[in-house]
């Protein structure tokens, strides 16, 4: 039996959609990281990665959505039309941590490494959680402003996401690797997400809303 899931991922410049079927994926849809168009292409991205499936909406067996952390805007855009899909076509709604998301993409070509995952949030301030290599959390999420030293204590690691890369050259020094080619998408949905729906972890779609972490901290030890 099909059970095909739409993936939303917009915690980032990256405007993402994909959809799989049992747990694979079947198409995917993504911008570049120049500016943010969400507003402009989620719609098109969704018509389009359908059209590729050649199913209908109706067809649908849930939503996944990114719950944040990530920019209030793309955040914004993606929740609201992933609620307005699961009111209209009356299927679950599935949350997917933005950082996770980027830590599942980065376990596909580090399999063993401890990856530090990070949203950008503007300067030095950036949304990061830290994860041994079977992805379980050493870090939780945390809304933290970096410097030289930041989560020394945690490495050798992996840096991925956009917030990494303002600190390639600060890190340069440190036992990090800055893997620039890894960013968000809607495909790091897939699994997490497929996992979620067979065990019932849904949200309540007339109550959820998008994770907003707002209070940065610094990352040196005193």
């Amino acid at each position: 039996m099909d059970c095909y899931i739409l993936h939303l991922e917009t915690a980032t410049k990256v405007c993402s959609v994909a959809l799989s079927n049992n747990g694979k994926l079947v198409a995917l849809k993504e911008t570049g990281e120049s500016e943010y168009v969400h507003g402009e292409v989620i719609t098109l991205f969704i018509e389009a990665v359908l059209q590729q499936a050649e199913i209908t909406p109706r067809q649908l067996t849930a939503v996944s959505v990114t719950a944040g952390p990530g920019s209030y805007t793309g955040l914004r855009i993606g929740v609201s039309t992933a609620k307005g899909l699961c009111y209209a076509l009356n299927i679950p709604l599935i949350a997917i941590d933005a950082l996770y998301n980027l830590a599942v993409l980065a376990k596909e070509t580090h399999p063993d490494t401890t990856i530090c995952a990070m949203i950008d949030a503007r300067r030095m301030e950036v949304f990061s959680s830290i994860y041994r290599p079977d992805l379980t959390l050493s870090k939780p999420v945390s809304a933290d402003i970096l410097d030289e030293n930041a989560y020394r204590e945690f490495e050798p690691f992996i840096a991925v996401g956009d917030g990494s890369y303002k600190m390639q050259e600060i890190w340069k020094n440190r036992k990090i690797i800055v893997d620039t080619a890894i960013k968000s998408s809607a495909a790091g949905h897939v699994i997490p997400a497929y996992e979620k729906f067979r065990n019932h972890q849904l949200e309540d779609v007339a109550y959820f809303e998008p994770f907003y972490l707002k209070d940065f901290v610094g990352t040196s030890k005193k």
